[in-house]
């Protein structure tokens, strides 16, 4: 790295050159050579002492020896520029700026460019470059001192919000390198890096065992698996999280999902029906776009981006941060994922953290199910620790989660370069920990193959619909704004009052006619009428109704779970007999199944909060 800078090598440690830079909120990377002035630091401290700018003498002078040469100035061969100047060429636009004019002279022999230190031609050499000096005139400002409060204050700025963009915040000035390290994979979905609205970044952790180190883990041929995947979900605000992980073997659709080959052409990899949710990756040459679609497919929420690692990604990322606590209730001695430890709490880093994380023998039932929850618990740890002081003001471990976290991920395009993953990585930093929930997507043991899983309908389909309508399972101040108005709603009027026309907009085939039958035969609605096909799919259901009919709205929505959202009011009052016009969209699942997501996860939905440091595996 020293190579691309203007120092020798072995000189200094890059790591101990880490910057705040107030302006960007994030750390970079000052290369400053050994003799440049304080042009060449930024509106910020540098966080190490530079060499006193040099300065220009007047023609008239006598020849000096350069200090970095030992030759005499004037003898230099012509077009040759003095040893230890720096090359204009080699200057920012805004030194180049400050020496305008060719270098241009004030009266009494003194450069436009020392103007600002305060030493004409003929002072000492020895003279403070601050200002500290005797000459009253020619002292620089006193900078303001920072108490350590603030300073913490400023590093926690630029800190980063996510476990897998945590080490993306690298320096400017080591961006190629950084860019360089990313892996990038072209799965047809080229989504902007930040967006307004929910982010949710798919999260996969794969089981290739390709990488130094990871020849013994399993299967070494195999091309790897969706192994660990988990649904990250932020609110459109950014006050909250949910982080659903999704169980390996759960039986479920492949749907069709296009990859693009080494030559370029795009080949479709055909859909499959009733397989493990673990071979959406790698198998038949699926790339990580269909673990994105199937995902989309099994949960309805549109996924933004993916990010995928595999095992060296646990090994690096926890020796970057010193290590992660964890705890287990017993001890644990399991052959197959070399897991070691004694009943209690424990700081585990490389090869000991990825035991941790692939452990299930001697846990809980000892199935995937239980491995999900030392995950999550070993997640929620690192991110607190990502985010502690220790870590924020420490400028080696970002040093070395930026190189650690770029070498370890394979990332969509959207977000294939340093610069679209620090900006989403500001984007997504407002999440507080204590907002974040960990929960795993409810399943039951499959009838036909006890080794195996199916979803629970029952409850993933409620706990979906939270995630694609955007309610968070922690308490927040929106969520009581919206009880607090909830209780203010229009009273509804009889069901036998309910006049409207039910149009197919999305849903299922005959969803228009069952959910007629529906509210005549089960909500006493005998002026609900099948006004068949809507000209077009709508995504969210929608419900058209005139101010005079407010009351018949209130009525339908309680009848059908609707949220507030799909309610349209129109301009002007209806007439007596005028039906008001519902459209049922993609997110209608079927008739008499609320539309609207509940305020809270199902019960027996186990919640995990990230803030929590009490957990423990059992």
């Amino acid at each position: 790295m020293d190579a691309h800078g203007r120092r020798h090598a072995g000189d200094i440690d890059p790591a101990d050159q880490w910057v705040f830079n107030p302006d960007t909120g994030s750390y970079e990377l000052r290369l400053t050579p050994a003799h440049d002035g304080p042009q060449n630091q930024g509106p910020y401290e540098s966080g190490h002492h530079s060499a006193p700018p040099r300065r220009r003498r007047a023609s008239p002078e006598p020849a000096t020896e350069s200090e970095d040469s030992g030759t005499d100035r004037h003898s230099e061969p012509s077009g040759r520029r003095a040893a230890g100047r720096q090359n204009p060429t080699d200057q920012t636009p805004g030194q180049r700026g400050a020496r305008s004019g060719g270098g241009r002279r004030r009266a009494g022999g003194q450069s436009a460019s020392d103007s600002g230190s305060g030493r004409g031609s003929g002072d000492p050499p020895s003279a403070s470059a601050s200002g500290a000096g005797s000459g009253g005139h020619g002292r620089r400002k006193a900078k303001k001192k920072v108490s350590g409060k603030q300073k913490v204050l400023r590093w926690g700025g630029g800190s980063v919000a996510l476990l897998m963009v945590a080490g993306c915040a690298g320096g400017y000035l080591y961006y190629q390198h950084l860019n360089n390290n990313i892996d990038k994979v072209d799965v047809g979905i080229d989504n902007p890096a930040v967006s307004d609205g929910p982010v949710n970044i798919l999260l996969i952790g794969t089981d290739d065992r390709t990488g130094k180190g990871n020849e013994s883990y399993g299967d070494k041929g195999s091309v790897g698996h969706a192994d660990t995947t988990l649904l990250f979900h932020v609110s459109a605000d950014r006050s909250n999280a949910t982080v659903m992980s999704i169980p390996r073997d759960m039986i479920t659709d492949i749907p069709t999902c296009p990859t693009k080959q080494d030559d370029g052409s795009v080949k479709d990899i055909p859909a499959e029906q009733n397989v493990r949710f673990n071979t959406s990756l790698g198998q038949r040459g699926r790339d990580p776009g269909c673990t994105w679609r199937t995902v989309q497919k099994i949960t309805g929420v549109e996924i933004n981006h993916f990010m995928m690692a595999d095992f060296n990604a646990v090994k690096e990322l926890s020796s970057a941060v010193g290590g992660v606590e964890v705890c287990v209730a017993k001890d644990i001695d399991d052959p197959k994922s070399h897991l070691k430890l004694k009943a209690g709490k424990h700081t585990i880093e490389g090869e000991q953290a990825l035991a941790f994380v692939r452990t299930r023998h001697s846990v809980g039932f000892g199935s995937d199910l239980s491995r999900i929850e030392l995950q999550q618990q070993f997640l929620s740890s690192m991110i607190r620790k990502m985010k502690s002081g220790g870590t924020l003001t420490n400028p080696k471990k970002l040093f070395n989660l930026a190189e650690s976290a770029t070498k370890a991920l394979t990332v969509d395009t959207g977000i294939g370069t340093i610069n679209k993953l620090i900006a989403l990585g500001k984007d997504l930093r407002r999440v507080n920990t204590e907002k974040i929930t960990f929960v795993t997507a409810p399943v039951l043991d499959n009838p036909a193959d006890k080794s195996s899983v199916i979803l629970d309908k029952s409850k993933s389909t409620p706990l979906f619909k939270m995630l694609q309508q955007d309610k968070s399972l922690t308490e927040t101040v929106k969520k009581q704004k919206d009880a607090e108005k909830a209780g203010k709603k229009v009273k509804p009027a009889p069901a036998s009052e309910v006049r409207v026309d039910i149009l197919n907009g999305g849903g299922p085939v005959g969803a228009a006619q069952s959910t007629v039958s529906w509210l005549q035969n089960s909500k006493g609605v005998p002026l609900s009428t099948n006004a068949g096909n809507a000209p077009e799919d709508l995504s969210k259901t929608r419900l058209e109704f005139a101010p005079n009919q407010a009351g018949q709205a209130a009525a339908l929505a309680k009848m059908m779970g609707l949220p507030g959202s799909a309610l349209k009011k129109s301009g002007g009052d209806a007439g007596p007999d005028e039906a008001m016009k519902l459209t049922l969209g993609k997110d209608f699942t079927g008739a008499g199944e609320p539309i609207s997501a509940p305020d809270k996860a199902p019960e027996g939905v186990k919640e995990v909060n990230a803030s929590d440091k009490n957990l423990c595996a059992k």
